[in-house]
């Protein structure tokens, strides 16, 4: 029988896990191959230059453009110079040393150039300075030179449909008892800062709020409501990536909009890590380069536990047997597996002919499904 390729969600319980972490320009790597590190631990860094400012020195002076570098003080009249924010850096005569007219420095930084022919200077910031971590706990396995490293870690994975929020770690806290319950702000508990929060089919926008008061880092969970989600945000969520957001507080949802049970299987992986740490990510990209958040539990680090043949196993892509979502109506959200794989054009409603798979959802009951319409979880 001919595999049928289908877009999936991993969700492995122990594979290996690489991350690429690298410079947006070229720096210092810290990391050495080999090294251990920690997810907060920076593993190379670098300068950003700085903002440019533009002013126009000869309006500002009412001078010729061409006698500007004659009103230039001496400790910035070239590139390179020095300057500090609010500061002169071109002065006029005046008359009989009175009358001075003066032009300050809009930040601080240095010189960037002086034209004679507009009468321009350009200033250019201070450095932005910019360091990049490890992300998961983990070992080097590859530095790169002035750009960054590779660090690879051993652990469960998984990914989810949707998020909000850039990379945290904490310690796993699961704070419902199966993954059919609602994350709500009586299960929230006070002492929960700088922990990762695991609920089950929903989380609702007075939950969200609360973690952000106590100090948690983050919140995996089935579903979120669209208005629990506006409310949260104070707007609608566009295309755009997401991942940039500063609320205080990261969201991996692992299954979509509404109220939707967490996998079973997923709760459970996540159950069995409970008081591990986990670095998590809530940057998604629907568009071209499709981006998912993402939850990392690793295993100790430094621990000698070994990946069986199962374990690294590569996907095989969509088989009878394979776990998959249905991510269209009318069966969207829910969970099972593929029973039959017709390999013949089926007609649908619309008249389209398409390929179609036979699926058994987890109550018996079982549906014919483009298999445009279903999503692969990989495990």
């Amino acid at each position: 029988m001919a595999h049928a390729y289908t877009p999936g969600l991993k969700v492995v319980e122990k594979t290996i896990i690489r991350k690429m972490r690298l410079l947006p320009l070229k720096g210092d790597v810290l990391a050495k191959k080999g090294q251990a590190v920690k997810a907060e631990d920076v593993v190379a860094k670098t300068d950003l230059p700085g903002n440019v400012y533009p002013i126009n020195v000869a309006n500002i002076l009412g001078i010729v453009p061409d006698d500007i570098e004659h009103f230039m003080l001496e400790t910035c009249n070239k590139p390179g110079d020095p300057v500090k924010k609010d500061k002169p850096i071109a002065i006029t005569k005046g008359f009989f040393g009175l009358f001075k007219s003066s032009c300050n420095s809009p930040a601080d930084g240095t010189i960037e150039n002086i034209s004679k022919v507009t009468g321009q200077v350009l200033i250019r910031g201070v450095p932005l300075p910019v360091e990049v971590n490890a992300y998961i706990d983990g070992t080097v396995v590859e530095a790169i030179e002035r750009e960054g490293v590779v660090v690879e870690t051993k652990g469960a994975f998984i990914q989810g449909i949707f998020g909000i929020g850039g990379e945290v770690c904490g310690e796993i806290r699961v704070v419902c008892s199966s993954p059919k319950d609602v994350m709500d702000v009586g299960d929230i508990p006070d002492d929960c800062k700088d922990n990762i929060l695991v609920g089950g089919s929903l989380v609702t926008s007075k939950a969200m709020k609360r973690v952000i008061e106590l100090g948690a880092k983050g919140i995996v969970v089935g579903g979120i409501g669209d208005q629990d989600l506006r409310d949260f945000l104070g707007y609608d969520i566009g295309v755009a990536i997401t991942g940039t957001e500063k609320l205080g507080i990261t969201l991996v949802i692992t299954e979509g909009f509404g109220k939707i049970n967490m996998a079973q299987s997923t709760f459970d992986i996540i159950k069995s890590n409970e008081g591990r740490r986990a670095s998590i990510n809530g940057a998604t990209q629907i568009r071209a380069g499709v981006l998912r958040p993402e939850v990392v539990i690793p295993l100790d680090v430094g621990s000698d536990a070994k990946l069986t043949p199962e374990d690294e196993r590569a996907s095989k892509g969509l088989q009878v047997g394979s776990e998959i979502r249905a991510i269209r109506e009318p069966y969207f959200g829910r969970l099972g597996k593929v029973t039959a794989l017709p390999q013949e054009l089926q007609q649908l409603e619309t008249e389209s002919r398409v390929r179609v798979l036979e699926v058994e959802f987890e109550d018996q009951s079982r549906a014919m499904i483009p298999r445009a319409n279903v999503e692969m979880i990989e495990h």
